[in-house]
C-alpha cells in the first residue's frame, strides 16, 4: 500500500507542470494564426506606407509648421503655454528630424537592433 501511495504522489508531482505546458501549447495553438495575420498586415503596410514616405514626411513638416505658429505666434494672445505643450511640440520635431535624416537607424532601432 505504502509504495502505491508514493507512486500516486509521484503522479501528481508531475501532473502540473504537464498541464502547464499542454496550456502553453494550447493558447500558441490559439493565438499564433493571429500574429501570423498581423505580421503579414504590418508588412503589406509598410509596402504601401514606404512610396509613400516623401508626402507624409511633408505633411508632418507641413503640420509642425501650423503648430509653431499656434504655440509660439498666437500663444501669446491666450496667456501662458504649458511646459506640457512645449515639450511635447519639440519631442515630435525631434522625432521628424530622427526620421527624416536617419530612417534605417530608427528602423532598426524600432526592430531592436542597429542598421548596420
Amino acid at each position: 500500500m505504502v509504495e502505491s501511495e508514493a507512486h500516486e504522489e509521484k503522479r501528481k508531482a508531475y501532473a502540473a507542470p504537464v498541464a502547464a505546458i499542454l496550456s502553453a501549447i494550447g493558447s500558441l495553438a490559439c493565438c499564433l494564426p493571429l500574429a501570423f495575420l498581423g505580421a503579414l498586415g504590418a508588412a503589406g503596410a509598410s509596402a504601401v506606407l514606404a512610396a509613400l514616405r516623401p508626402w507624409l514626411l511633408v505633411l508632418c513638416a507641413v503640420l509642425l509648421v501650423i503648430g509653431f505658429v499656434r504655440l509660439y505666434r498666437e500663444g501669446r494672445s491666450c496667456g501662458r503655454r504649458s511646459i506640457a505643450s512645449v515639450a511635447l511640440f519639440w519631442i515630435a520635431v525631434a522625432i521628424f528630424l530622427a526620421m527624416l535624416f536617419f530612417p534605417l537607424q530608427i528602423a532598426g532601432l524600432l526592430a531592436g537592433r542597429v542598421a548596420s
